[in-house]
């Protein structure tokens, strides 16, 4: 949890710098980086896949529970397997389809940088292992209909309302 939140914010960090230089550039000499906007774009998209497996880990994901709420503890327990289940499998489809997107496109260049697309589409995959990882860590709890707990204090309710 600790990488992860660290490559976020590492992430997170160098998009900012790298937008907020740009439109200063842009606007007190009327020059800018060619590349700032698509470097703040690739690493928008980055940042989605690497944070959504600890936004999942924490339990911050949107997620409607009345079903499993309102059913006898041993089938509430079935439906949350059985949305286990479903997430995991979207999961490894969504990693494989990364990966093959990304070998498709890894001759394919971005306008600005001429570096490999493979390079941007490769955060989906890598997203959807991190989830898998972060999944196999809480399912357990899940299933079971004990609270996610986040143990270095990400408050699951802040982070939703972001």
């Amino acid at each position: 949890m600790q990488a992860n939140r660290a490559l976020m914010m590492i992430i997170l960090a160098a998009m900012v710098v790298v937008t907020f230089v740009n439109v200063i550039l842009r606007y007190s000499g009327e020059n800018s980086f060619l590349w700032g906007e698509e470097v703040a774009r690739h690493l928008m998209i980055w940042l989605a896949f690497v944070g959504s497996g600890m936004t999942l880990r924490a339990g911050a994901h949107i997620g409607i529970d009345t079903l499993e709420q309102r059913l006898p503890a041993p089938a509430g327990r079935a439906v949350r397997t059985l949305i286990a289940v479903i997430m995991l499998m979207l999961f490894v489809a969504l990693m494989l389809e990364g990966v093959d997107y990304a070998w498709r496109t890894r001759f394919q260049t971005s306008a600005a940088l001429q570096i490999s697309m493979a390079w941007v589409y490769a955060g989906m995959p890598v997203g959807c292992l991190l989830m898998i990882a972060h999944l196999c860590l809480v399912a357990r709890r899940y299933v079971l209909g004990q609270p996610i707990e986040s143990e270095d204090s990400l408050d699951k309710d802040l982070a939703s309302a972001l």
